[in-house]
């Protein structure tokens, strides 16, 4: 019999609703706020007036585009967290309505996980290959920056993380300082690629083990933009190209160095790329030719589910369901990965 799986995304500043059946996407919908360019980030408070006024559209479009009826949904799998904690309130506290209003269980999912399931959203007309298990995942995000060890759809093991910023922050925050704009990731890479990643030389952080810190890079930029300028004030205006291309070479360096030592300590080949920082073209190259070289067998998400999206939490939801997980009607959001 086949199972039905409606998801619901709302951690951030994309409010999205997915269908997928037995594993399969029906439909996914997202609306983005486009208002938080105009401060340099996302406003919480925007962000969670902004998923009011959308979440009732967003589901009833989901389920429509897929060709179902509302009573045909077998289980409702909601993003808890972690997230701005308004934003998440709206989606939980939708989830639990439906719950209730269709007599349907609820399904919790992570987030991050969410986004490291996201090689697993199949499509009719589009064959996708899937990694096995067990297989590494270098999860890059706004938030969150991390390598994992995935031994089946529900049985995760953080391996190392960032202690200070993540690499999307690092990106969004240099950007913004930089007077490039909003969200930093893809202004950088469009720019990167018309420079000279060789051109000049930012600190890398000597971390113990597989963590991460992107801090003191972020510094080491900023730093070094404000003393050049000091003394050529055109300096950024002319050097842009060749200062977002070495910055970014700089981050992608400092994840490539983990994750090759993760894959030697553990002797995974199986390794996938996640989050929103996942779409960055020199990342996915870098990820595709350290594959070739060290005999990995590399996955890269499509674009479309890259960025939060519902599709992924729909098809996290769905392996959750399948191993009998169930959300209880007093779940509540959480904001920070170390209270979910």
């Amino acid at each position: 019999m086949s199972v039905i799986v409606l998801g619901i995304e709302s951690s951030c500043d994309d409010t999205s609703a997915a269908v997928v059946k037995d594993g399969y996407l029906l439909s996914n919908v997202i609306a983005s706020q486009q208002v938080h360019k105009d401060f340099g980030g996302v406003v919480p408070e925007l962000a969670s007036r902004a998923h009011e006024l959308n979440i009732v559209p967003v589901v009833s479009r989901a389920i429509e585009m897929a060709g179902i009826t509302s009573e045909q949904i077998d289980a409702i799998a909601f993003t808890r967290g972690p997230g701005l904690l308004g934003s998440l309130l709206v989606g939980t506290s939708f989830a639990k309505t439906l719950s209730i209003a269709l007599d349907k269980p609820m399904v919790m999912v992570n987030h991050l996980q969410g986004h490291i399931l996201a090689g697993f959203v199949r499509q009719y007309d589009k064959p996708v290959s899937e990694p096995s298990f067990p297989y590494l995942c270098l999860l890059v995000s706004g938030g969150n920056s991390q390598i994992v060890r995935v031994d089946s759809p529900v049985d995760y093991e953080i391996l190392g993380q960032t202690i200070d910023d993540a690499v999307g922050e690092a990106f969004d925050k240099c950007s913004k300082m930089m007077g490039l704009g909003y969200p930093g990731g893809p202004v950088i890479d469009r720019l990167a690629k018309l420079g000279d990643p060789m051109k000049y030389t930012f600190a890398k952080p000597h971390i113990p083990g597989l963590d991460y810190s992107f801090s003191g890079v972020k510094t080491s930029l900023l730093y070094f933009v404000r003393d050049r300028m000091a003394e050529d004030p055109s300096f950024l205006e002319n050097n842009k190209e060749d200062i977002c291309a070495s910055f970014q070479k700089t981050l992608i360096d400092i994840l490539m160095d983990k994750l090759i030592k993760a894959a030697k300590q553990t002797g995974i080949r199986e390794v996938t790329i996640g989050g929103g920082v996942s779409a960055n073209s020199a990342l996915r190259e870098r990820v595709t030719l350290e594959g070739k070289k060290r005999g990995w067998n590399t996955y890269l998400p499509e674009f479309k589910f890259t960025t939060d999206n519902a599709a992924m939490i729909a098809v996290a939801g769905y392996f959750r369901y399948l191993a009998g997980e169930r959300a209880p009607l007093d779940v509540a959001p959480v904001s920070r990965l170390a209270d979910y």
